[in-house]
């Protein structure tokens, strides 16, 4: 069965959220500033797949007024009807992890060998100044508890990448204690 295209999801997402019509800039923009810690998108994907999505009918297209050159989009009731689908629909797998950190870990096969220690501060130092970003992009974007509200989705992401990198962070620690 083919791979399910999630980048127009992403897309009708963004729009559905927005208070206004968006341009493909905004987009792109809003990809790498708020999606860009969990999943990657290619500057030059989002222009073919917005044409792709107008042909479909998931989305309007219109000129920004006073530059003909530039585009905002809406969503229409079909890109709704898709968002909500796809919203309901359970994940069925899980996501491949692409972890160069662990891919390492796994070609070592003596206990005792130095590398695993220099590898091991090195991932904790790394997750460490992750874990105060996170921290810090949740303390900006949730001050109160209304934005926590406003924004639910996003503050459970956030809340979860927090946790997932503390468990690392201690897992880590434990293993350099069994050394």
């Amino acid at each position: 069965m083919p791979k399910q295209r999630i980048l127009p999801h992403i897309i009708l997402g963004i729009i559905a959220t927005s208070e206004a019509e968006v341009t493909g800039k905004q987009i792109t923009d809003y990809v790498q500033r708020e999606i860009g810690e969990y999943w990657q998108v290619a500057h030059s994907q989002v222009y073919p797949e917005l044409k792709r999505m107008t042909e479909d009918g998931w989305i309007v297209c219109h000129p920004v007024p006073n530059n003909e050159k530039e585009k905002q989009y809406g969503i229409t009731e079909l890109g709704l009807e898709m968002l909500e689908n796809w919203l309901s629909e359970p994940n069925h797998e899980l996501p491949l992890q692409k972890d160069i950190f662990t891919l390492k870990l796994f070609f070592i096969k003596d206990k005792d060998d130095q590398r695993i220690p220099k590898l091991i501060h090195a991932q904790i130092d790394l997750l460490n100044k992750h874990l105060e970003h996170l921290e810090q992009r949740k303390n900006n974007l949730f001050a109160s508890p209304e934005d926590m509200l406003n924004r639910y989705g996003h503050y459970l992401i956030l809340t979860r990448a927090i946790a997932r990198n503390r468990d690392q962070i201690k897992w880590l620690k434990q293993t350099l204690k069994m050394k």
